[in-house]
């Protein structure tokens, strides 16, 4: 019986097998540190067989290049044994919701999430540090090879330093920012769907390297826009030289190719253009035109009322004498209250398309400024814990953009929570079931913090979680239609034991291998969603649990995933066809669980036998 690696995908190996499928020729063996035999990419063959596109040695050539950028490559490709834990308690719902909120570092989280929801993520969100030489980033160790990122992900979570303060005394301020961000951005990319879109808040003082960035990792030509948001309504007369009123906001798809945008509603203003001062049946209308900048036909054309019309000097007209003909006989043309003004075309709005073509300029009147987003904190009793939070009619506008009613949102620098309580909203105005996954690592929150003084909060991600809570409850106030869970779950060093990845290394393994594999303190549930990230399966689906013969069952989305972690080694022969009596898509077992070695050896020949298209595996 096949086990389960549980830990993240090997990027790099993933990487080398598509480059077998392109250029087998260039594809080898070698032994890595620990003696095993990997695939490797014979470079010098590559380069044969790219003989006339390979550039190298010191061939001028345009990239953006900073010391780190290698290491934070290999960073983001090498493999994590590390896993999120449950935490039923700070949860909202966790039985039903289908919303995830992740607390630890998100290069970590991306790359256990890298399998459950490759492709699947239709829009990402972020708001990253602005490198003002106040912001903390994410202290990453891009040092250590893959080997020693895997070992050193296996031990005690002992992410509690992982921010530093990036000051502009530091000699890589804009590089060690770079690295923090290329090795994410790496890994959102798979997220994201082939429709997919990726918005990235930051200021002018990045700006011109993020873009250079993003353009690397998602291709110049899937740029969409910088969106320029006017964050402040007032202005700054203490300013040095110019009052800063806006951010920036850049856009990139997956692929621009399949990428469309959605309508945004008229507002009123917008509306407010048309009328129907002649009650024509056809409702609403306003005038347009009949003159266009381009064409060929500038002959005059004369309506039925005598009135001869010819297009102004440099234009054309827009319509056929047929056309024409047709509008006039239906009365859509207008000739003014009074009947002797310039003719025009009567578009009407139940005709024209059912909204706007967004711009890329935002003012805040239309999506919120930055003391708008503080004031829906103080509004929910939790005002002045975050500085600088985002208005959620800002994320809002974006989801309206991106995502349709069913689509799933992430954001792996969640803050105070802006984006979840955005997607909640929306949800409850346009009856969706969009999904979020938000990522927050545990900075702690210094002690002379209104958000420690007076709340009590010791963390960002405390602070995140429960303005989620408050906001749910607003939005569904007298009406809970509205998905306002979320399953906290919890980054932490693997539920398996050293003996489970490395046993001929470990003394004594054969005698161990069936009790010892798993940590003493993990539970079941643990391991239940320690083997949902390894198989790839949802975070987000519903999770039921029996007891079958005297042993805890669960059961994920019906028959998508069967689990049965007993230790007591009671899983005999009678268990496991009542399992495959159930034909679930996947089944996993814990191999301690086994009443002896018959029964472990049987489990395969039950199920192909009354479940064959069953996959199971142990742990």
């Amino acid at each position: 019986m096949d086990k389960l690696k549980m830990h993240s995908p090997d990027i790099t190996q993933d990487n080398i097998a598509r480059i077998r499928e392109l250029f087998p020729e260039c594809i080898t063996e070698a032994r890595g540190d620990d003696g095993s035999i990997r695939l490797a990419v014979d470079f010098d063959q590559l380069k044969q067989a790219l003989s006339d596109s390979v550039v190298e040695g010191p061939q001028e050539r345009y990239r953006l290049d900073w010391p780190g950028k290698r290491e934070a490559l290999l960073a983001a490709n090498a493999p994590i044994a590390m896993t999120l834990r449950p935490c039923r308690e700070e949860s909202v719902n966790f039985d039903t919701t289908r919303n995830i909120y992740i607390e630890g570092d998100n290069l970590e989280a991306l790359k256990l999430l890298q399998e459950s929801y490759l492709g699947k993520v239709k829009m990402i969100y972020i708001d990253p540090p602005y490198n003002t030489g106040n912001d903390f980033i994410y202290d990453d160790d891009f040092s250590e090879d893959a080997a020693a990122y895997m070992e050193r992900s296996q031990q005690a979570d002992a992410s509690g330093a992982r921010m530093v303060a990036n000051t502009e005394s530091n000699g890589k301020f804009h590089s060690s920012w770079l690295s923090m961000m290329y090795a994410r951005l790496k890994l959102a990319k798979n997220l994201l769907s082939d429709t997919g879109t990726i918005f990235i808040s930051i200021d002018d003082g990045e700006v011109g390297n993020l873009r250079k960035l993003s353009d690397q990792v998602f291709g110049e030509n899937n740029f969409i826009a910088n969106i320029i948001w006017q964050k402040k309504y007032t202005r700054s007369n203490d300013a040095k030289w110019l009052s800063d009123n806006h951010d920036h906001i850049l856009c990139y798809a997956k692929n621009k190719n399949t990428t469309l945008f959605n309508l945004l509603p008229r507002n009123e203003e917008q509306l407010a253009a048309y009328a129907n001062p002649d009650n024509h049946k056809k409702g609403r209308w306003k005038a347009t035109p009949l003159h266009a900048k381009s064409g060929t036909n500038t002959s005059s054309y004369t309506f039925k009322n005598g009135v001869k019309w010819t297009p102004p000097t440099g234009t054309f007209r827009r319509f056929t004498d047929e056309t024409m003909k047709q509008m006039d006989d239906g009365n859509e043309i207008w000739f003014g209250s009074d009947g002797k003004q310039t003719p025009s075309r009567k578009s009407f709005l139940c005709e024209v398309k059912s909204g706007v073509t967004a711009v890329t300029i935002w003012p805040y009147n239309e999506v919120g400024h930055s003391h708008e987003a503080n004031n829906e904190l103080k509004t929910l009793g939790i005002g002045g814990c975050f500085d600088n939070p985002k208005p959620t009619k800002l994320i809002k506008r974006i989801l309206q953009l991106t995502t349709e009613k069913d689509d799933l949102i992430m954001d792996f620098f969640s803050g105070s929570g802006t984006t979840a309580h955005a997607t909640m909203a929306l949800n409850q105005e346009d009856g969706g079931n969009r999904k979020y996954i938000c990522i927050q690592f545990p900075e702690k929150i210094s002690q002379n913090s209104v958000a420690q003084k007076t709340y009590g909060f010791k963390t960002i991600t405390e602070i995140g979680a429960e303005r989620i809570r408050l906001a749910g409850k607003e939005i569904t106030e007298g009406s809970a239609v509205t998905d306002i869970g979320f399953r906290v779950l919890r980054i932490d060093s693997s539920n398996m034991s050293d003996v489970y990845y490395t046993p001929e290394l470990t003394p004594h393994a054969k005698d161990t291998l069936f009790t010892d594999n798993i940590k003493p303190d993990r539970t079941s549930e643990d391991l239940l969603f320690q083997v949902m990230l390894d198989w790839g399966v949802d975070l987000s689906l519903p999770i039921a649990t029996e007891t079958i013969q005297g042993k805890e069952v669960f059961f994920v989305d019906g028959n998508a995933l069967v689990a049965c972690f007993d230790a007591a080694g009671g899983v005999d022969e009678a268990l496991v066809k009542a399992l495959a009596s159930r034909e679930p898509l996947r089944v996993v077992f814990r191999d301690a669980g086994f009443r002896d070695s018959a029964a472990k050896i049987n489990v395969e020949q039950v199920f192909k036998l009354l479940s064959p298209a069953t996959d199971v595996r142990c742990i």
